[in-house]
């Protein structure tokens, strides 16, 4: 069996509605939820969102109670 070439994917470019073009995209980070964290990809030029992605692979969060 083949192994997979890539582990997970970064946008570097997007399509924007409002630009109407393939524009250079900004990652923000949207939400932290327990399955990963959850992405927007932001278009440079407007700054409308143009997509998100959950990252499933962002390391489990511990939280430390005191009593």
């Amino acid at each position: 069996m083949r192994a997979s070439q890539f582990k997970e994917f970064e946008a570097t470019s997007l399509y924007c509605p409002r630009c109407k073009a393939a524009v250079p995209v900004r990652k923000k980070l949207l939400l932290v939820l327990p399955e990963g964290d959850e992405y927007e990809y932001l278009c440079v030029y407007c700054s409308s969102s143009v997509g998100t992605k959950t990252d499933k692979n962002a390391p489990q969060i511990e939280l430390i109670l005191k009593p």
